[in-house]
């Protein structure tokens, strides 16, 4: 039988309050809070706690302005040249896989946890997930929701304080809420 963590990464219905889970969850509260602890200048110590938070970093060459959160962190991959500004949170209780060269602004929520829309179930503390993709190139303007089950195309541009509910092609500009695409992106880009 599957442990509630398996149930959880594989997207099913699994008990949030189980042992296991709060474990973890603490653990990364504690990484968490010692990362949006330090101070600017510790960029080593920053990458280190990185690093040890989640569960792939594609080079040294990524950053994080605190303050930051997530679920459990070792469901989050990240490329290279990765920036996320102030106030990102990622709910990752499935899978979070971010490109290279990726720039995440501020105020930037990804989730990859949803609940049950039965009220039956939600009561008995069950709870679900659908992995986050975002591909290469991207740049997630401020105040942006991705919400669960989401792949971004690579080069893909989200405007500011969209919520994105659907996949996101390659080489276009979405905005709005819900997100719709605006435009394609020309090669090579012109500025906005």
């Amino acid at each position: 039988m599957a442990t509630e963590r398996e149930k959880m990464l594989q997207g099913e219905l699994y008990y949030s309050p189980d042992p296991e889970l709060d474990r973890l969850r603490i653990q990364t509260r504690d990484l968490v809070e010692r990362y949006n602890a330090t101070h600017a200048a510790e960029k080593e110590l920053r990458l280190s706690l990185l690093k040890e938070l989640f569960q792939e970093v594609g080079d040294d060459n990524i950053g994080i302005e605190p303050p930051f959160h997530c679920d459990y962190g070792h469901n989050i991959k990240v490329g290279k040249h990765f920036f996320a500004n102030f106030g990102c949170m990622i709910l990752d209780v499935c899978p979070v896989t971010i490109g290279d060269y990726c720039l995440i602004g501020p105020g930037v929520h990804i989730y990859a946890a949803t609940h049950p829309l039965d009220p039956e179930i939600r009561k008995q503390g069950l709870e679900c997930g659908k992995p986050v993709t975002i591909g290469n190139n991207v740049w997630i303007g401020g105040h942006s929701v991705i919400n669960p089950g989401v792949t971004i195309g690579d080069n893909a541009v989200i405007a500011s304080g969209s919520v994105v509910t659907k996949d996101v092609p390659a080489n276009t500009v979405v905005g709005g809420c819900p997100a719709k695409v605006l435009r394609g992106i020309e090669s090579p880009a012109k500025p906005l």
